[in-house]
């Protein structure tokens, strides 16, 4: 039977529960363990889907599709274990699917009430296609005290007493503050905190304790008093310089020693976390260093791009170089002139160009590839990012100024257009224009074979490849002929050799387009491809400049 991990957060939101779940989860693997991460996440939204990247920042797709908070992708880097469907539960899911019940009658005409329905099908959820994980680590979103998260504190309460207390844990993360003024560290917002996990019918066993500084013996002693929890049960969450260091101050402040006590498990051999130490020491003392602009719709909110950020960071631990990112907001470059972009640009040794929806910066866009064509820099197009190359190629090179996407608006030639109906498996997927915007992409794992003579082969050294999609448009295959008299050429395709994948330019050091995220499949011990080799070229502008 699985043993079972919920983690709560109090005090304030953005502490950090994602990076405590998916580090905790690597340090229970590299005991040998084997780990399922899961989020339960309290707002209404079916999915995050059709949020605003500006306010609930990127969505992470999962191979089977699914439409998923940002966390799962900190799950993914840290554990190297692919997310599912069933590991993304919000509250909208779970009202859908006891509606969707209730209307079949299959709850014989009894009354449907949140207790025993709601948190029923949440803890449905939580145990889903557990059995062969030997451990199970469920993420509460949101903050001790918001009304909504009430149904999920509630199952997780239940599911204690169904599996049992040596089966169960829960993990408190809480804001310890320093207030300076005072000259001290303050522990009442913690204790509070607790207290309002305690009103829930949950005593937490651990408490992670966030902290920009050491929390001294008296403070924790204090905690464990007022919490209930014994001293070595407080423990430390202390402000660190990576993401990826995490998992060691962790083990080093006895995190998963606590809970390998809690579960009765032998403690007799360390982890081993040499991956880790090896990833930190590459970050802390990098070879070189590379400047990469990139040009986006969503930059003044970073975690829009979470996943891009973390994947230009693999690339330069692969590399053994640091990774400076400029993150440029594509609307300001509109109104600038040649000489002003010039100066912008002409630090980069890289430009990438995202994915995004919408009109709104693709000019901008368009100006930084053109500008990376010219000057030889290289060029990254993800998604939008590939679009915006073919249409700039053909209005700047072809002279097809009418070229453009149907997206942004009416043309009259429609180099990139709405997809349809596609291939999924043995299945044809249809979206007609009109209907739900939730989950009508062409989202998840799909095929593609790779051009032999192209560098993108030479960069997978394989012919066929597996990427993960989010879009509804795609390049027109009625221009192709046309693209490739601009030295735009598609050198890789679906399955089916119906829908382009991936353009580059042959007569640039390194300009590639795809049309699928590679960001969503780059680990810190196993970076992406093309994120290794981009930064590798970066590198090469840099030792010409």
């Amino acid at each position: 039977m699985a043993r079972f991990i919920f983690v709560t957060g109090g005090v304030v939101s953005s502490l950090g529960k994602g990076i405590a779940s998916a580090s905790l989860g690597a340090l229970l693997q590299a005991r040998g363990y084997k780990v399922l991460i899961r989020k339960l996440e309290p707002y209404l939204n079916v999915d995050p889907g059709t949020m605003n990247p500006l306010q609930h920042g990127e969505v992470f797709v999962t191979d089977d599709g699914a439409e998923t908070d940002l966390d799962l992708g900190h799950y993914e880097r840290f554990t190297g274990v692919n997310a599912t469907r069933f590991d993304a539960v919000s509250t909208g899911r779970i009202y859908s699917d006891v509606i969707a019940n209730e209307r079949r009658g299959d709850y014989l005409g009894a009354t449907v009430q949140i207790i025993p329905h709601i948190t029923d099908a949440i803890k449905g959820a939580i145990l889903k296609n557990s059995e062969q994980a030997d451990f199970v680590i469920c993420e509460i979103g949101g903050t001790v005290g918001d009304i909504e998260g009430l149904p999920f504190l509630e199952a997780i309460r239940q599911l204690r007493n169904d599996v049992g207390w040596r089966n169960s844990l829960f993990i408190h993360l809480t804001l310890v503050p320093y207030i300076p003024t005072a000259g001290e560290l303050k522990t009442k917002p913690t204790q509070h905190s607790v207290q309002k996990l305690q009103s829930q019918g949950i005593q937490p066993d651990i408490l992670l304790c966030r902290s920009d500084r050491p929390i001294g013996v008296e403070e924790r002693r204090k905690l464990a008093l007022f919490c209930n929890l014994k001293p070595e049960c407080v423990i430390e969450a202390l402000d660190v310089s990576s993401i990826y260091q995490v998992p060691i101050s962790y083990h080093l402040q006895g995190l998963d020693k606590e809970v390998c006590k809690h579960f009765s498990l032998e403690d007799k051999t360390s982890p081993d976390l040499t991956i880790w130490e090896q990833i930190v020491d590459t970050l802390n003392r990098p070879e070189g260093d590379v400047t990469i602009g990139v040009v986006g719709k969503y930059t003044c909110l970073v975690d829009a791009y979470k996943s891009l950020h973390q994947a230009l960071i693999h690339g330069g631990i692969a590399n053994k170089v640091h990774v400076n990112i400029e993150w440029i907001d594509a609307e300001e470059l509109e109104a600038a002139s040649k000489i002003h972009l010039m100066e912008r640009f002409s630090s980069l040794h890289g430009i990438l160009i995202p994915g995004g929806f919408g009109r709104r910066g693709t000019t901008g866009m368009k100006l930084a590839i053109e500008y990376a064509r010219e000057h030889k820099i290289p060029l990254f197009g993800i998604c939008l990012g590939m679009q915006l190359s073919v249409i700039e190629a053909l209005q700047n090179i072809g002279g097809h100024k009418e070229a453009n996407s149907t997206e942004f608006e009416p043309t009259s030639m429609p180099v990139v257009g709405l997809m349809t109906e596609w291939a999924k498996g043995d299945m044809i997927q249809k979206y007609f224009p009109g209907g739900d915007l939730g989950g009508t992409m062409r989202l998840g794992t799909y095929e593609c074979q790779l051009t032999p003579d192209s560098k993108s082969h030479d960069i997978y050294k394989s012919n066929h490849i597996s990427e993960r999609h989010r879009h509804r448009y795609e390049v027109n295959t009625a221009y192709l002929k046309a693209l490739e008299a601009c030295g735009l050429y598609v050198v890789g395709k679906t399955e089916d050799g119906f829908l382009p994948e991936v353009v580059e330019r042959k007569d640039h050091p390194w300009f590639i387009g795809v049309q699928f995220h590679p960001e969503l499949k780059s680990r810190p011990f196993k970076p992406h491809p093309l994120f290794t080799s981009f930064i590798e070229a970066a590198l090469n502008q840099n030792r010409l400049v």
